[in-house]
């Protein structure tokens, strides 16, 4: 029955390329884990011997932000603050603080790091359980990613929120040719990091590999041939089960369902009114999908208590 239920999706074409174009940003963020992590661990050194206050333990041990502001911070803290906002391409924007725990800027590099991020990030360590996202408004914000076009960041930071906001969780063809060149440049821009590599042909694979025929082995209705340009050498190496398309999908639709649920928590009334009518679209297509409402069902039932609350 869930494969059954799979293959129905799968042959929506436009659903298939969204699942595809998703699976590409979890391919990509695999990529710039250890990148991001590289380049804030040089960056941070550079800060500590370029100013002698950083290399200071915090006064009181007690800075925190409350909310999103980081007030009357011990002057170590604020030495970093500014530092932090010197090294941003534009301080005036918001800076998400929050994220942040100022005592560990002077002995961690991903504190640092993350007050370039979107909100909600206080709790996470390491690159590695930073979202695409996360990291691609690191390498947009922060200086230290000279080396990237920050005009290809933020194209690509662009179709990522096309892509995850989208209500219908469909994208056409035509969408899907320009996402795969601003992907291709992007990963260009990065060709001398040796992950990268391997990235761009993955991702290269994902949006040539026929799905439709890996889960059913008849259905030809997502057919790799049909996107102009878009032909692989090594499509045939792309060893996919049902299970792992299953697994693709599942990845992605949990990141948007932690997403949407993180925002509807927000405190913030601003925050809240984002993204409701995208939640009850998510909602209403994981209640539409069996399979798919017996995976969520965690999740749904934390949907239905926010409406309670409302």
């Amino acid at each position: 029955m869930v494969l059954e239920e799979l293959t129905v999706r799968l042959n929506d074409r436009e659903y298939t390329n969204w699942l595809k174009a998703g699976r590409c940003l979890l391919i990509l963020k695999t990529g710039l884990h250890p990148f991001t992590d590289h380049q804030m661990r040089a960056h941070h050194r550079d800060l500590l011997n370029q100013h002698a206050l950083l290399s200071t333990p915090c006064e009181t041990s007690s800075c925190k932000p409350i909310g999103n502001k980081l007030s009357s911070p011990c002057r170590v803290c604020s030495e970093w603050q500014k530092v932090i906002l010197r090294h941003h391409r534009q301080p005036g924007a918001t800076i998400n603080w929050a994220n942040c725990f100022p005592p560990h800027w002077r002995t961690d590099h991903w504190e640092v790091a993350k007050a370039y991020m979107p909100r909600g990030q206080a709790k996470v360590r390491r690159a590695d359980q930073c979202d695409a996202a996360a990291l691609l408004n690191l390498i947009n914000y922060c200086k230290c990613f000279w080396s990237v076009d920050p005009k290809l960041v933020r194209q690509v930071i662009q179709f990522r929120n096309e892509l995850m906001h989208s209500c219908e969780l469909r994208v056409k063809d035509d969408w899907i040719r320009h996402y795969w060149r601003t992907l291709k440049h992007f990963v260009q821009q990065l060709s001398d990091v040796p992950q990268m590599a391997t990235v761009g042909q993955q991702i290269e694979d994902m949006l040539t590999v026929d799905l439709s025929i890996c889960v059913s082995g008849v259905d030809r209705v997502d057919s790799a041939g049909s996107l102009e340009g878009c032909e692989s050498d090594f499509v045939s190496q792309l060893e996919t089960s049902a299970e792992k398309v299953s697994q693709w999908e599942t990845e992605l639709l949990q990141e948007m369902l932690q997403e949407y649920l993180h925002v509807a928590a927000e405190e913030d009334g601003d925050a809240k009114a984002q993204d409701p009518e995208q939640l009850k679209r998510l909602q209403s297509f994981l209640k539409a999908n069996k399979d798919l409402r017996e995976k969520f069902s965690t999740e749904l039932q934390a949907i239905n208590s926010l409406e309670v609350k409302e």
